[in-house]
């Protein structure tokens, strides 16, 4: 067994060599449950953008893979861009209850949809309503898997 020194104890049992090798069996299951959990949530953010391309005119995704494609370049905008503007628009986001967050979202739908073929936003108007019915269906989502 790699870690393990069999012949340096006294009593027989085995010693542990390093901490770092001798990680718990629960940090393995852990580290599965999250990854699980993080492709769920990209998958469920996928067909969420598919839902929503059927349902606001102007928003267009071609298929599964261009939904998956644009969750994960919307996830990774909103982490960066769409950060630093929240950051910058707080005085604003404070004054109108929050609801500047929606053309914040908006603006990062328009932006992530310059980076993915296949995922067209034809307007503000249609971002808008995009980042609106986007934010109702993680809402929903959310609610049902209790994360």
């Amino acid at each position: 067994m790699p870690g393990v020194d069999l012949e340096g104890t006294e009593s027989g049992r085995p010693r542990l060599i390093s901490a770092s090798l001798a990680r718990p069996v629960g940090h393995l299951q852990k580290r599965r449950v999250f990854m699980t959990r993080l492709l769920v949530h990209w998958f469920l953010s996928a067909v969420a953008l598919l839902i929503v391309a059927n349902v606001v005119p102007g928003f267009h995704v071609r298929g599964l893979g261009s939904a998956l494609l644009a969750a994960a370049v919307i996830g990774l905008v909103n982490g960066t861009l769409g950060l630093i503007l929240k950051i910058v628009s707080l005085p604003l986001i404070i004054l109108t209850f929050g609801l500047f967050l929606l053309v914040v979202n908006a603006l990062m739908l328009e932006f992530s949809s310059v980076f993915v073929p296949g995922f067209v936003v034809t307007g503000f108007v249609p971002a808008f309503w995009g980042a609106v019915v986007l934010s109702l269906l993680h809402l929903v989502m959310r609610a049902v898997s209790k994360d």
